[in-house]
């Protein structure tokens, strides 16, 4: 577990300020590097394949920026943790919002209905190339969402960066939410059992 983790070095392949606090309130010490890979030249139809994918993608992008050999030879593994997510929404997959109009529309579309959070979480570990990944998904059930409540998540611009202009952990969204069938940690990018999980099975 979480205790044992100064027996194995983290780190966590995402800039998400909500996954390092995942990692870090999971009682993790680990460093953080960012995948530059655009994602929009990695489609897949079904949102659980698209969500690995792009895991796996950027895994292999900061693969490629340090020596492996220096990993294989430590003495104490290091795992490294991609992620992703996306928002379906009556069957459609959706990312980051393209423009304010977008976000409108997405945040508007939830009022009153359902969407789902489709997450990915890829551990590989340095030192042996062992690989070990998997999907989560939660769905969501809003209240209605009046229109001023959009309007100053939009003006604020926080759901412009994040996978369907969703954020169910904003002050304004909470109160709107009327069900969660999964966690919240999921939700927020990094699903904590998962990630133990799959980090115990790389190790």
């Amino acid at each position: 577990m979480a205790a044992n983790s100064s027996a194995f070095k983290v780190i966590l392949g995402s800039s998400s300020v909500a996954r390092r606090q995942i990692l870090a309130d999971m009682g993790y010490n680990f460093t953080t590097m960012t995948a530059d890979i655009d994602e929009k030249i990695i489609r897949k139809e079904k949102p659980e394949e698209l969500v690995m994918a792009l895991a796996e993608a950027k895994a292999e992008a900061i693969l490629q920026r340090f020596p492996i050999g220096d990993y294989v030879e430590d003495a104490e593994p290091t795992v490294l943790i991609t992620c992703d997510q996306v928002v379906v929404y009556e069957g459609l997959i959706r990312e980051k919002p393209s423009s304010k109009e977008e976000a409108w529309q997405f945040l508007k579309d939830y009022s009153g209905r359902q969407a789902a959070t489709v997450s990915s979480v890829l551990v590989t570990n340095l030192k042996t190339g062992l690989r070990k990944g998997d999907f989560d998904r939660v769905e969501i059930y809003f209240n209605e969402i009046p229109d001023e409540v959009v309007e100053k998540l939009i003006e604020e611009g926080t759901v412009l960066y994040v996978a369907g202009g969703l954020i169910i952990e904003h002050p304004l969204i909470l109160p709107l939410i009327k069900q969660v069938i999964g966690t919240t940690d999921s939700v927020m990018g990094l699903p904590k059992a998962l990630t133990e999980k799959l980090i115990q099975e790389a190790l």
